[in-house]
């Protein structure tokens, strides 16, 4: 006689349950473990956007309201981008977190705090590199802010000048406008007088006024060639050089826009100093200026090529 097998098997262990925090919420101390670890990073984003929410929305603002600030948008994304690209210098496995941080942040409290009641947007807005400086330096250590060092100094470009500052450099920028272009008329003989920052044509008299000072195109010009020279040149002397040969560079293109403006007027008739003809000149312009700037890293670069070759010779 055949005796059935016992059905009663030993019974096989369930598969685990999963549930909102994991695999039977094995997770959840690892989750736990994070939390704790890093509670500072959440707290210190939380207060940072709690206070930095209306500066950011005024300086947003700036941005789109004023042309001279237009490229406002890109400095940040491109802040960004420099920060990833160094990823390699700052990303270490081992950080020194540094007190000397939170002063730091203080500080850059105390700015906005100044700055808020007493309405000078450009100390509320600059205490916001102060407080992302001390930060960094507070939970990563100097090794850190000295790796992050240029994506952070390149956030000043985004923060418009104060009005006092933007005022005692429009007009002598109009001043020296106005004279270089009449010593172009001069020389081109086109009868022109200057009075101030006024030229003074035969049919038409022109104003170079404060949106035709050169600053817009100074300023923008000068963030694009330390953009520029971040991506295309590895020698700190280059990238000086080519921030700084940016104003001459500015400075004259716009004095050329304006003896543009004079010529044309005397030649053809008072409309080609409005209108088209005047936004176009000042994109036609901004480009030379970009292939002044190509042209002297192309000579710099040559040079310093030569310069090499000689030292190792």
């Amino acid at each position: 006689m055949i005796r059935a097998e016992d059905s009663r098997a030993e019974p096989k262990p369930s598969a685990p349950r999963a549930n909102g925090f994991g695999i039977e919420g094995r997770r959840l101390p690892r989750l736990k473990g994070v939390i704790s670890q890093h509670w500072h990073f959440a707290l210190l984003g939380l207060v940072f956007g709690v206070l930095y929410a209306p500066v950011l929305k005024s300086l947003a603002a700036d941005w789109v309201d004023d042309p001279d600030y237009g490229y406002g948008f890109l400095v940040p994304v491109f802040a960004a981008y420099a920060l990833w690209s160094s990823r390699r210098r700052w990303r270490s496995p081992k950080f020194k977190p540094s007190s000397v941080g939170l002063p730091v942040i203080l500080c850059g409290i105390a700015m906005l705090v100044v700055g808020s009641l007493g309405a000078e947007l450009f100390l509320s807005r600059s205490s916001l590199l102060v407080i992302l400086a001390g930060s960094v330096l507070y939970l990563f250590g100097g090794t850190v802010l000295g790796g992050t060092a240029f994506p952070l100094a390149y956030l000043v470009f985004m923060i418009p000048l104060p009005s006092i500052v933007y005022n005692q450099l429009t007009f002598p920028l109009q001043l020296l406008a106005s004279r270089l272009a009449a010593s172009g008329l001069d020389i081109a003989q086109v009868p022109a007088l200057r009075e101030g920052n006024m030229l003074i044509l035969p049919n038409e008299t022109l104003e170079v006024i404060e949106a035709c000072s050169g600053i817009r195109s100074l300023m923008s010009l000068v963030a694009l060639a330390i953009a520029y020279g971040y991506l295309a040149e590895r020698r700190l002397w280059v990238r000086i050089a080519l921030a700084a040969l940016m104003v001459p560079i500015a400075v004259l293109s716009n004095a050329f826009r304006v003896f543009g403006a004079g010529a044309l007027t005397y030649l053809l008739g008072p409309e080609w100093a409005h209108g088209f003809f005047h936004l176009f000149s000042g994109w036609l312009i901004f480009m030379t200026a970009l292939l002044c700037m190509l042209l002297a890293h192309w000579v710099m670069k040559r040079g310093a090529v030569f310069l090499e070759k000689k030292a190792n010779a």
